[in-house]
């Protein structure tokens, strides 16, 4: 095997072990609710201790890369993230987990873009459309067939064993990286991380945000990908109340993981001829569809929620694919290092905000309210919430961005 390839799928491992700690892990909570006597607001820090830990590590963990090599720095994270894993399973209350959980995410958030920087380095330009499209058969086929694993698993055995089951694959990753990455030549002067070398990359991320493509494209993946894993949280509880059993609930993901193939299809063929406009606007209608009607669904009616999580699917993921196809449009090749690491905060911002919002919204109306209407009310303002970048979309120069995609 060519050393690219195994680089990739060293990467791509420690990509689906992020995956199924932020799908697989939200179908134990009412379990964990049950079991720790958690609440909504702890049970909503479950996945934001874990967010909170991946977006925490972005900065340093380039700075980490550089010092200590990239092989050590993956094959520590890898560790760290067995050990995290290990000890989530093993918690006794809900805020031992959520300490537990926020380190799992500082060893994996070391994963993602050390990783993702070394795969695209070995991967000349012009084969890198083919494995970016090898990391979104991932980013599909992890979260559609994980809650639906998962599921079977809670109902099997208990919740613990969804945390469990991250060991062999994460160890199988420690074992390949050891086995197979080279180790890096350490630079000749060691780099310095301190107030002003933090401050420049600040102040040089924060000039590329005059762009009105990137400050769209950033303002849309904050809010579409993160409003949906927030509503998925929220709707867990939801059909969990209605009698879906966990197994039942995973198994939703399946049609939105068709219908997000198919969004992602339809951002790839028709970008360049219709620029990002009238494909984000389609996206956002179909997401906030989906999202309000999600109360009006008969849970004895499987299609009909099947067909809501597949509304939802093909909106935001037609939104995040073309999100990113327009991002960098008008970002020069000498930026590109920093508008990577920019785009990167604001993907775990997403994450780690919208299912903080979403589940602390439902949690304070479940104090003024009753529960079915609390229900009721968040799938509204989520619906609402993922139309807020519409405005911003509107102003887009489609004329314009047809000129710079032209070849």
């Amino acid at each position: 095997m060519a050393y690219r390839n195994k680089i990739a799928l060293v990467y791509l491992l420690g990509y689906a072990l992020d995956l199924v700690n932020m799908f697989a892990a939200a179908i134990a909570y009412p379990d964990i609710s049950q079991q720790l006597q958690a609440s909504v607001s702890q049970l909503g820090w479950v996945a934001n201790a874990y967010m909170l830990g991946l977006t925490l590590v972005i900065i340093p963990g380039v700075w980490l890369a550089a010092v200590f090599g990239e092989k050590r720095l993956i094959m520590a994270s890898l560790l760290l993230f067995s050990l995290a894993s290990w000890c989530v399973a093993q918690a006794g209350s809900i805020e031992a987990l959520i300490g537990w959980r926020l380190l799992q995410g500082l060893g994996g958030g070391l994963l993602i873009p050390v990783g993702q920087a070394m795969v695209y380095r070995h991967f000349p330009v012009r084969e890198r459309a083919r494995l970016t499209s090898v990391i979104l058969l991932v980013a599909l086929l992890v979260p559609a067939l994980s809650p639906a694993l998962g599921g079977r698993v809670v109902e099997a055995w208990s919740w613990r064993w969804v945390f469990y089951a991250n060991l062999p694959l994460a160890l199988l990753a420690l074992l390949l990286a050891g086995c197979w990455l080279k180790s890096e030549p350490r630079p000749a002067s060691r780099p310095v991380l301190n107030a002003h070398s933090l401050a420049t990359g600040a102040r040089n991320m924060g000039r590329l945000l005059k762009s009105p493509l990137l400050r769209v494209a950033m303002l849309t993946y904050l809010f579409i990908p993160g409003i949906f894993i927030g509503t998925q949280l929220v709707s867990i509880l939801y059909l969990h109340q209605q009698g879906l059993s966990p197994a039942q609930t995973g198994t939703l993901m399946l049609p939105w993981a068709l219908a997000s193939a198919l969004g992602i299809t339809l951002s790839r063929y028709q970008f360049n001829h219709l620029g990002p406009k009238p494909l984000l606007l389609l996206g956002m209608t179909a997401q906030a569809t989906g999202i309000a009607l999600l109360i009006q669904a008969d849970v004895s009616s499987t299609w009909q929620t099947m067909a809501l999580y597949g509304l939802m699917g093909f909106g935001g993921s037609l939104c995040s694919s073309t999100a990113q196809n327009t991002a960098f449009i008008d970002v020069s090749a000498r930026h590109m290092g920093h508008a990577s690491a920019l785009w990167n905060i604001n993907r775990q911002l997403s994450f780690l905000l919208g299912p903080a919002l979403m589940m602390g919204i439902f949690a304070a109306l479940t104090v003024i309210t009753s529960t079915p209407r609390a229900f009721a009310l968040c799938f509204a303002i989520g619906a609402a919430l993922t139309l807020l970048p519409l405005f911003a979309v509107l102003r887009l120069n489609t004329p314009r961005v047809l000129a710079l995609l032209a070849p």
